[in-house]
């Protein structure tokens, strides 16, 4: 395993870590950062990764949602129960400035928001996908330039002291 971590590449480790759930944009910039990348080049390939599984989710995850809930396998239904509740915890903040609570929603790095949870959110409110998309597009690309200006200023600082 150690082999196979050891032979990918930091472009490809942060583009995948960028689309993870939970993870996102607040992790894969750090390790962009302390593996010596590129601003830019993390930058670029951290957005393109957090925002490659977005469309499928507004897509397809209220109906995956649906069906888990109504499932045999109680598994599905606490998991669909969860995001249910997870997603109403969160959407009346997103709901009281819609689009523009969406947006903010995603551009603050912080933990439970993010690129995920607004799509989430966005299918569950039933917002119209393209203007969804388009709020939650505009808050990643905010939140990874707060993500790298904190993770790059970090490194730079620690640089000095090294």
């Amino acid at each position: 395993m150690l082999d196979f971590l050891q032979s990918i590449s930091k472009e490809v480790y942060v583009f995948v870590v960028s689309m993870l759930p939970i993870f996102e944009l607040r992790a894969a910039i750090p390790i962009g950062a302390a593996l010596d990348m590129n601003i830019f080049e993390c930058f670029i390939i951290s957005v393109l990764g957090n925002l490659l599984p977005i469309p499928f989710i507004l897509i397809f995850i209220k109906k995956i949602i649906e069906y888990m809930s109504v499932s045999k396998i109680k598994l599905f239904n606490k998991v669909s129960n969860f995001l249910i509740k997870k997603a109403d915890k969160r959407s009346d903040k997103v709901n009281k400035y819609s689009l523009l609570g969406l947006f903010i929603f995603v551009a603050i790095p912080l933990p439970g928001t993010g690129a995920w949870t607004g799509a989430l959110i966005a299918s569950l409110m039933e917002m119209r996908f393209k203007k969804a998309l388009l709020s939650i597009s505009a808050g990643v690309l905010v939140a990874g330039a707060v993500m790298c200006a904190a993770s790059y200023g970090v490194v730079s600082f620690l640089k000095i002291f090294a």
